[in-house]
C-alpha cells in the first residue's frame, strides 16, 4: 500500500466540493497526514480493531445516507478506512463517492466529518476523499446488495 497523493487533509482542502461543518481544530501535524490508500477493501469488509471508539464511529457513520440511495454509506462501501488515535482523539477517514460527479459530493463528506466529530472521544477529524480505487458495486455489504436488488 502506498500513500495517497491528492487533496490536502481536512475538508478545508476540498475547495468547491464543500466544507465540513466541524468546529474542532485538527492538530497541525495531523492535518497534513495522508491516509493510507487501501486495496479494494472497504472498511466494512476489513477486520476492525474492536474498540469501543471504533464501534461508536462506525455506528455514527451508518447514520449517513446518500440522498439518492436507501443504504447507509458505510454498508454501501464508501468508507475505505478509519485511522483512530485513541490517545489524542484524532480520526482520519478515507472515503470515496459512487462517482466523481456524484450529486452528493458537496454534502456527504461534510456529513461524514460531522458525524464522526460528534462521537464522544473524538477531538479532531481529517477526512480525505479519493477515487482510487473507484467505487464498484461489489464493495457493498451483503445487506446493501439485497436492499438494492443486486442479489
Amino acid at each position: 500500500m502506498g500513500n495517497m497523493q491528492g487533496m490536502p487533509g481536512g475538508m478545508g482542502g476540498m475547495g468547491a466540493m464543500g466544507g465540513g461543518g466541524g468546529s474542532s481544530s485538527v492538530p497541525e501535524e495531523k492535518m497534513q497526514d495522508e491516509l493510507e490508500v487501501p486495496e479494494t477493501i472497504p472498511a466494512h469488509l476489513q477486520e476492525d480493531p474492536k474498540t469501543d471508539l471504533h464501534e461508536r464511529i462506525v455506528d455514527a457513520v451508518r447514520e449517513v445516507y446518500d440522498p439518492e440511495i436507501p443504504v447507509n454509506i458505510y454498508d454501501l462501501g464508501l468508507i475505505y478506512n478509519f485511522e483512530i488515535d485513541e490517545d489524542s482523539g484524532h480520526v482520519g477517514v478515507l472515503m470515496t463517492l459512487t462517482a466523481p460527479n456524484c450529486p452528493a459530493a458537496g454534502i456527504l463528506p461534510g456529513q461524514v466529518e460531522d458525524s464522526v466529530e460528534m462521537v464522544d472521544g473524538v477531538e479532531s477529524v481529517n477526512l480525505e476523499l479519493t477515487f482510487r480505487p473507484p467505487f464498484q458495486p461489489d464493495m457493498m455489504s451483503e445487506e446493501a446488495r439485497l436492499e438494492l436488488g443486486f442479489m
